[in-house]
């Protein structure tokens, strides 16, 4: 019996009624539901895992029952969706500006060279939490993280206790590194370049969907996106596609498909963020929707910035101000200017948010501002802060890197790959960033 992850009904409920209790609808109906469930043998969010044992199916019909009885249980919270909302709930958004004329094409290749090195980075770690990274790099001599991570002098018991993400170990450590692996944190960066060489600035969501249904592997596809997938197979429409039993649509997938809308506006947040609110709605709502527009003004900033504080602030710029999210990234931001050991501010991040779940954008996004921060420009301090934050790894990794290699105009020689990007994209596997890179700039504003 296949038990494919992220999509089964059985195994939402519990991840609904987590979400249930961030987003603050915890009351009596929810609580009623939940005993419900509970009382039928269902099982609670597993931390990590997404599938349950084959014998859960027998809750199938229970579980579409409970699902669709806690979507009709409203949010209290100032969260809107909707972009007029988001607006009216950021009075710092920023005016939309003619953009920054030309662009430096060294912060593009940069910022592409960024992505790819913190994604590459953090990949062998993926699942492996903080303790456990930490401990790993300090037995092969890379503590603090300065370089790839290796299995070369790794003691075995380290290695039973702390055994490697088990796709990404066979090409993404010091030793096996030969070009740039697949990764749906890259994946979807050629996702929104495609976009827009096809579609143009004028962009819909169901373009964004057509794409998908076009392009993207449904096996690439993780927790929300896989969501929106099958919805749209099912004939569902957006933006009803990021609802529909649907319990990870605050988590981080929606963040890392941004970066392409911010870097083909520069200087230009406002225009970014509107391009990532019409792609994440198809399968996010407020803070998942909210982490993507983050994540693209900040790159829109990162491309003619002078300082990682300046990118934060015009992330922290496009969303709602009476959010997780907003209040999440400004703390971290004051934690990480004010203390100079970093580890002392993952502490706090861990005690703030370390009941969220490790693909979660709100604890994700702060670790990224963070580290940005802390990092004070320095290409390496600030993706092995993303990595070391024992979250979603490769993909704070990416984002931060892609801020950090922008900024910088590059990355350093001993995070540089072979120029070839390995994809099951039609027509981008063996791309090299370079080329990426040009073609994003034709995409920017004339």
């Amino acid at each position: 019996m296949i038990r494919l992850t992220w999509v089964q009904p059985e195994d939402l409920v519990g991840h609904e009624l987590r979400q249930a209790t961030e987003d603050g609808r915890d009351g009596r109906d929810v609580r009623s539901i939940a005993a419900r469930w509970h009382a039928a043998g269902g099982h609670d969010a597993p931390p990590r895992a997404g599938a349950s044992e084959p014998g859960a199916a027998r809750l199938r019909g229970l579980a579409e029952e409970l699902l669709d009885e806690l979507a009709a249980v409203p949010s209290p919270l100032p969260e809107p969706s909707d972009l007029p909302g988001i607006i009216a709930a950021c009075p710092a958004w920023p005016d939309k500006s003619a953009g920054a004329g030309a662009v430096d094409p060294e912060r593009v290749l940069g910022a592409w060279l960024g992505r790819a090195a913190g994604c590459v980075l953090g990949k062998p770690v993926e699942k492996i939490p903080r303790a456990g990274i930490r401990e790993i790099a300090q037995a092969t001599g890379n503590w603090p993280i300065r370089g790839w991570f290796t299995a070369k002098g790794l003691p075995d018991d380290v290695a039973r206790r702390w055994p490697w993400n088990r796709r990404s170990a066979v090409n993404s450590l010091a030793e096996n590194i030969d070009g740039i692996p697949e990764d749906d944190d890259l994946n979807y960066p050629l996702l929104a370049l495609s976009l827009l060489e096809r579609h143009g600035r004028g962009f819909t969501t169901e373009d964004v969907a057509r794409l998908w249904l076009d392009e993207l592997p449904a096996g690439r596809t993780f927790t929300a996106e896989r969501i929106a997938y099958r919805n749209l197979l099912d004939g569902v429409e957006p933006p009803a596609t990021a609802t529909y039993r649907n319990p990870f649509r605050e988590w981080i997938g929606a963040l890392i498909r941004a970066d392409v809308y911010g870097w083909v506006n520069p200087g230009d947040p406002a225009t970014a963020a509107e391009y990532a609110w019409r792609d994440a709605r198809l399968t996010h709502t407020a803070n998942g929707i909210y982490g993507a527009m983050f994540a693209a003004a900040m790159c829109a900033a990162s491309m003619v910035a002078t300082s990682a504080e300046e990118v934060v602030r015009a992330g922290l710029s496009v969303v709602p101000e009476g959010s997780r999210l907003h209040e999440a990234v400004r703390l971290a931001a004051e934690d990480a200017a004010g203390e100079d050991d970093f580890e002392r501010v993952v502490d706090r991040l861990h005690e703030r948010h370390g009941h969220l779940h490790w693909v979660h954008t709100i604890n994700n996004a702060a670790l990224v501002a963070a580290t940005l921060i802390h990092g004070k420009g320095d290409f390496t301090a600030t993706i092995a802060g993303a990595v070391a934050g024992g979250w979603d790894t490769d993909s704070a990794g990416a984002t931060a890197g892609a801020v950090a290699g922008a900024l910088a105009g590059g990355v350093p020689e001993r995070w540089r790959m072979r120029d070839s990007l390995a994809s099951s994209l039609t027509g981008f596997d063996g791309v090299g960033l370079a080329e990426l890179a040009a073609r994003t700039q034709e995409m920017m504003k004339p």
